[in-house]
């Protein structure tokens, strides 16, 4: 799927939307709503017998330390009321820290620093809508939590075919899968058959490139499943789906290699899933198309 490199496949600043309006401002843009969505939080109680099988320093501490990259909505973004992190992604690992008993503590950083984070062990885990693939097992394990997609959008009116979009502009985040493998491996085939490559549009943030759609600025977006699909509800009125959801691979947090937290997440998230904590707040945030029934380490098969 896409993600951030996530397959951000989860990311110019130019505008904010919001609920299907567009304010332009000068310079890089806030991606910031006047209104957020009133998600409420679901109570999650501690499990003993999980908990007590955190990592020794985990458990003193009292906290989870968690790297995450903002803003990719609806996963990971700021209140723009409060300046708190909120999202799926986000009630999803407090719902896990509850079942640890501890605290999550996000620190916000570049998506590209997140895994250097881990491996130097300033931060316990990533998450900020990372694929789980075979290139980043590699370097990372992950525990997988969802499974999502690419699903490009267009403006009303104006069709386009995400095989065939030679000659079109399309925007994407920058770092992204679509950014860094989807896009460029399409524009080749264009430009191998004789037609136009395709003019790819990066923004270092997801709101940009829908931003850009909904002025007309380019011709279609390419991202991540639940980030389009957010996108597309918040702005019905100007852009809609183009084609099918394509690439379905896992979102997953990234852990160091070996890290003895991965299957205590992985049984944190089991018990969440069994309770139907986890699909409640999956329906919270419109993204119930995406949950999983089990818990999996490295399930990415490609």
């Amino acid at each position: 799927m896409s993600a951030r490199l996530g397959l951000r496949g989860c990311v110019l600043r130019a505008a904010t939307l919001i609920l299907g309006a567009v304010v332009l401002v000068t310079g890089c843009v806030d991606n910031t709503e006047d209104e957020s969505p009133k998600v409420p939080k679901v109570p999650v109680a501690k499990v003993e017998a999980i908990a007590a099988q955190l990592p020794p320093k985990i458990a003193r501490s009292g906290r989870l330390v968690v790297g995450v990259n903002v803003p990719y909505q609806p996963n990971e973004y700021r209140d723009p009321h409060t300046g708190e992190i909120i999202g799926f992604d986000v009630d999803l690992m407090d719902a896990i820290a509850a079942v640890l008993g501890v605290r999550a503590d996000y620190q916000e950083a570049d998506f590209e620093k997140i895994i250097p984070a881990l491996e130097a062990g300033t931060v316990d885990v990533g998450m900020s809508s990372f694929t789980d693939n075979l290139a980043r097992q590699k370097t990372v394990d992950f525990v997988d939590y969802f499974s999502a997609g690419i699903q490009w959008a267009q403006r009303k009116g104006h069709p386009i075919d995400p095989n065939n979009a030679c000659g079109k502009k399309v925007a994407v985040q920058r770092t992204t899968v679509e950014d860094v493998d989807e896009i460029p491996a399409k524009s080749k085939a264009c430009t191998d058959a004789g037609k136009p490559a395709i003019h790819k549009m990066s923004y270092d943030e997801q709101s940009a490139a829908a931003t850009a759609l909904v002025l007309g600025q380019v011709d279609a977006m390419s991202a991540d499943s639940p980030v389009t699909a957010y996108a597309i509800k918040r702005n019905s009125d100007t852009i809609e789906p183009a084609g099918q959801l394509f690439d379905a691979a896992p979102y997953g947090w990234p852990l160091p290699k070996g890290s003895p937290l991965a299957p205590v997440l992985q049984a944190a998230l089991q018990h969440l899933i069994d309770t139907g904590v986890y699909h409640t707040i999956a329906q919270n945030w419109g993204v119930e198309a995406g949950v999983v029934t089990t818990a999996v380490i490295n399930g990415a098969k490609g």
